[in-house]
């Protein structure tokens, strides 16, 4: 009998592959922090100093003034001057209703807007070139001087911008698709936004363009034509009423404040040059995205201005989402420059550079948080007024458009006496109210010895008026200034009577 010694073959073993990397989780937490980053220095931004001393600059003074006015005021209002702007009123005396009247209330909801247009600067960025692109696009836009003034001024551009940055959002997501409910979204954003402000609709040319450029399938071509259509349809009846009230903007004689805007504009644009690593399944790459929003709502309102002077840098706000978008495009593609040649004097020659930026950017910043930075201090025209009227004297205002400059705060006029005032600017559902016939005005003044009289800027008064002109020959013929204050944007003088 024979014992089998054979040793059995050891059983075969497989090596099971290891487990997939989960990389969800990860990918999850750099969304984050690439849409709550730019949110919150936005936000921070936007509250440093948004007191701005405790002032209001004239345009702000008539959103505190008509925010506080009625619903049905607010729209008898809007028949005769401001329509363009009367959903915004609304949305504030809804706020003030909820909250109470002050500085906070009337500015807070710009610089939430804009924190909110940040986050979309970044996810744009993240969707069309990667999260390092829309990080840095998202921290580039609070810096730009522009949207920091805005952030901090209660009127509506801040919503806009933030309007349009969502619907541009809304347009690439799945942008290969034709789906209904993102169509909808993206209408009634970009609706809403046209209707904050009408100018907000000529970024539909610039979505246009970046589809047509981009060669989308012809169904969503079809989609988006017919969801511009619609927001152009549904904005042609202010268009029309709006058309009525065109002498609200008789003061743009020429560009305004152009040459601010082109400069960074042409900042952004040379980043666009810089190569951008395009994302698989997007069919949008982020220059076809961000020039024609840079580029084309400008050049349209400049083509207009060749026939009615429109252009104010304030009214196409929501270009520098474009602008951001291409400079944290050319931001990362220096990184990754960087990265490539390893070699030290990128890496200081890159730091040096943005001390050098941030440097620049320090004075704009700190100068935008004062009242000299607008255009005019309604706040200091009410101070001065207290100061050099006496009770009892009378008071003017040359123009008399400039009566909404007081409008926010009675007391600083309760003392003085109106001379050319007919109807208050509530009841006469205005923003400055209704003055007297020039006769009568001319004749009430005589019966003063002292006129504390607010004069707007050099040329501001129309001298075809009446009573403008009654006005100034009367101050002439029988007054003379003993006293005057400058303040920002206007002049307080003090005329006593001849004897």
């Amino acid at each position: 009998m024979s014992v089998d010694t054979r040793v059995p073959a050891p059983a075969e073993t497989t090596v099971s592959p290891p487990p997939p990397v989960r990389r969800q989780p990860f990918r999850r937490r750099s969304r984050t922090v690439v849409v709550l980053a730019p949110f919150l220095v936005t936000l921070t931004l936007g509250l440093w100093g948004v007191r701005r001393e405790n002032t209001l600059w004239g345009d702000e003074a008539v959103t505190y003034a008509l925010a506080q006015r009625d619903l049905s005021q607010i729209w008898q209002t809007a028949q005769h001057i401001d329509l363009v702007h009367a959903l915004h009123y609304a949305l504030m005396h809804v706020l003030f209703d909820l909250f109470g009247p002050g500085l906070l209330t009337l500015r807070l909801p710009s610089v939430l807007a804009m924190a909110a247009a940040a986050s979309a600067v970044a996810l744009l960025g993240l969707r069309l070139a990667g999260p390092s692109v829309g990080l840095l696009a998202g921290l580039v836009f609070p810096l730009l001087p522009h949207v920091q003034k805005y952030a901090q001024e209660g009127r509506s551009y801040a919503l806009v911008c933030a309007l349009v940055a969502w619907a541009t959002y809304a347009l690439v997501t799945d942008v290969g698709r034709s789906a209904r409910g993102r169509w909808a979204v993206y209408g009634g954003t970009m609706l809403l936004a046209s209707l904050l402000h009408e100018f907000a609709v000529l970024a539909l040319v610039a979505h246009g363009v970046t589809l047509l450029v981009s060669r989308v399938p012809r169904p969503v071509l079809r989609a988006w034509a017919a969801t511009a259509a619609a927001v152009v349809t549904g904005l042609v009846p202010l268009v029309l009423r709006s058309a009525a009230q065109a002498e609200q903007v008789a003061w743009i004689a020429t560009p305004v404040r152009l040459p601010g805007f082109a400069l960074v504009a042409v900042l952004g644009l040379v980043c666009a040059f810089a190569p951008v690593e395009r994302r698989r399944g997007r069919p949008v790459r982020l220059p076809v995205l961000a020039v024609p929003l840079v580029v084309l709502p400008c050049l349209l309102l400049l083509a207009v201005s060749l026939v009615k002077p429109l252009f104010v840098d304030r009214y196409v706000l929501y270009s520098h989402v474009g602008i951001a978008l291409l400079m944290g495009a050319g931001l990362d593609y220096v990184r990754r420059l960087r990265r490539s040649y390893g070699t030290p004097w990128i890496t200081v020659g890159v730091a040096v550079a943005a001390v050098a930026v941030l440097a620049a950017l320090v004075p704009t910043t700190l100068e935008l948080r004062t009242p000299a930075s607008r255009t005019n201090d309604a706040t200091a025209v009410g101070a001065a007024l207290r100061e050099t009227g006496r009770p009892g004297d009378g008071l003017l205002y040359l123009p008399a458009q400039h009566r909404y400059w007081t409008e926010p705060n009675p007391r600083d006029t309760r003392a003085l006496t109106d001379l050319a005032l007919a109807e208050s600017p509530v009841a006469s559902h205005t923003l400055a109210g209704t003055e007297l016939p020039a006769p009568v005005m001319a004749a009430r003044m005589l019966r003063f010895d002292r006129i504390v009289v607010v004069h707007g800027r050099a040329g501001a008064h129309l001298m075809g008026n009446p009573q403008e002109q009654a006005k100034t020959l009367t101050l002439r013929r029988h007054f003379r200034a003993r006293a005057t204050t400058h303040v920002n944007g206007a002049r307080i003088v003090l005329y006593v009577r001849d004897r």
